[in-house]
């Protein structure tokens, strides 16, 4: 794929950044450069190769999904300044 001038300009301006027409053709260039770049990338072989979210091996720790702390509610709603019919009261905003 090659970025011409014109695409170049197009891209400039949906990236909204003002760029002089003298400095299109460097910048058509500098895109070129990139998608080669990303066409290297391409050309490894990745097969066998497990996705890694850091530098270093990690494993998460896993825990139950269970509920532990439950049916506390009037120990939640103690700390309220108001609470009312069991949720917190808080004063009107909207008019």
């Amino acid at each position: 794929m090659s970025i011409d001038e014109s695409t170049a300009a197009r891209v400039a301006k949906l990236a909204r950044i003002k760029v002089e027409p003298d400095a299109l053709p460097a910048l058509a260039q500098e895109f070129n450069n990139i998608l080669g770049f990303i066409e290297q990338l391409n050309e490894v072989d990745v097969d066998g190769v497990d996705p890694m979210t850091s530098v270093t091996p990690q494993v998460l720790k896993k825990r139950e999904d269970v509920v532990r702390d439950g049916d506390q509610q009037a120990k939640v709603l103690a700390n309220a300044p108001d609470a009312r019919e069991g949720f917190f009261a808080v004063p009107k905003v909207v008019e």
